[in-house]
């Protein structure tokens, strides 16, 4: 056995102790109550997060959920046009100094989500869905009345946010528990959703009122907020299940698509003037639509996946594949249908090749390392999960991967110091993977 110091030893009692400690405290870090000024009616309010702290929850939060949603788009001209569409919406708002940035993102669910620093996102899915650029600002508007109206800041000061999005991710993955046992959780890495804030019907309304505002004081007619609220009831009435989180976090109604018809008769009526952009919208998106029918396969095919009805999916994805044969996503979900399938040596070429299509975002690497990991290829699995950590620091499974890859090969204080980091950023919470970490640890001479 290693042997170690007392001070650098964990006893049982100690890993016990810091997971209940956690467990009594896990609503994140402290935040105080402060009055504050709401920057959209002007009034006091009652305001425990700051500005500098909506901020430094979104950049310590915003790259994972963009990497859980395949990262952002490579087609740069698809994504500059969304920028330049949110940029256009910016001079109206009513935080002008926040940080605001504005992407597309390779997922093929149909969402739009905002940090509360002002990063906001749209999926390739739900643009597949506009019909015209009115409709996309009315998309962008709406998540920036969220950022604008603070609605993530006001859950965390009622203390209705979840602790997953203030606690980071350490606790977002360690709350997965043994849930992360399951290969299905484990090659999602992180739920999609996981760390995106659930808005209320209050927060909604006031987010459609100033989304709508910002639209049209940038020159859009607000038939295009209309039009947005159309597709929306449309897709909660006949298949909510193809817009799942989009719903879970911005609940639908129709009151909200009647509220846009009265703004758009009323307060805008002048704004029938303006042009929806329909030519503009599609020829931006052209490139997008060319892949219609291979994305179309693989929302099909996830929805399979979701059933596990593996053979089904892989057949879609692989369609999918022969369609739109250079996309990024469908190679890591045929990698992922594979691995679930208990095929890690047919998964492996397809996460190579995800790899080769996008160097710099994680799943590809990721799904490479886990099929390494199953082939015992663990020095090759731990080069996969230490490029996960270099190009996505902060994620607690890579250390802990890299950690067993070491223990597989025998170098066990180079793993010893992987598995104590592991339960340092994950707090010490009690999982199956902290247990097994500790009993490693306890068995080398690090823990007692």
């Amino acid at each position: 056995m290693n042997q170690s110091t007392a001070h650098d030893q964990l006893s049982r009692r100690q890993f016990l102790k810091y997971g209940a400690v956690l467990s009594a405290s896990i609503a994140g870090p402290i935040f105080y109550a402060g009055c504050a000024v709401d920057p959209v009616t002007g009034k006091k309010q009652i305001m425990m997060v700051s500005p500098d702290q909506e901020i430094g929850i979104d950049k310590q939060q915003s790259p994972f959920q963009f990497s859980t949603d395949y990262g952002i788009t490579q087609d740069d001209k698809l994504n500059l046009y969304v920028s330049d569409v949110g940029k256009g919406l910016l001079p109206n708002v009513h935080r002008p100094g926040m940080p605001y940035n504005f992407h597309c993102v390779n997922a093929t669910y149909i969402n739009a989500y905002a940090f509360p620093g002002g990063t906001i996102a749209v999926t390739r899915g739900i643009l597949l869905k506009l019909n015209n650029e009115a409709e996309l600002a009315s998309l962008l508007g709406h998540e920036l009345g969220h950022v604008n109206a603070r609605h993530t800041a006001e859950q965390l000061s009622k203390g209705q946010l979840s602790s997953l999005l203030v606690s980071g991710l350490s606790i977002a993955a360690s709350t997965q528990g043994a849930g992360l046992g399951q290969l299905t959780q484990q090659l999602g890495m992180l739920s999609q959703g996981l760390l995106l804030s659930k808005y209320s019907r209050d927060n909604e309304r006031e987010a459609d009122f100033l989304g709508n505002e910002y639209m049209v004081k940038a020159g859009y007619p607000s038939k295009g907020f209309v039009g947005l609220m159309e597709m929306l009831d449309s897709l909660h009435k006949e298949s909510p299940n193809s817009a799942q989180i989009l719903f879970s976090t911005h609940p639908m109604s129709s009151e909200r698509l009647n509220s846009a018809v009265q703004r758009e008769k009323g307060v805008y009526q002048n704004s029938k003037k303006h042009s929806l952009n329909r030519e503009r919208y599609m020829d931006s998106i052209a490139s997008l639509r060319s892949k219609k029918k291979g994305i179309e396969l693989l929302q099909q095919g996830e929805k399979y996946l979701a059933k596990k009805e593996y053979d089904k999916a892989q057949s879609l994805f692989k369609k999918s594949i022969n369609k739109i044969q250079n996309d990024y996503t469908a190679h890591v979900l045929m990698s992922k249908c594979l691995m679930l399938r208990k095929k890690p040596s047919q998964a492996l070429p397809y996460a190579d090749t995800a790899i080769k299509l996008y160097p710099k975002e994680v799943q590809g690497h990721y799904i490479a390392g886990m099929a390494n990991s199953e082939l015992k290829n663990y020095t090759k699995a731990y080069k996969n999960f230490a490029k996960c950590d270099e190009l996505l620091p902060g994620n607690p499974q890579m250390t802990f991967y890299k950690g067993y890859c070491m223990d597989k090969k025998g170098d066990n204080k180079p793993a010893a110091n992987n598995y104590m980091a592991y339960l340092k950023m994950i707090n010490y919470q009690p999982n199956k993977y902290s247990r097994y970490a500790y009993d490693r640890l306890k068995a080398w001479g690090y823990a007692k």
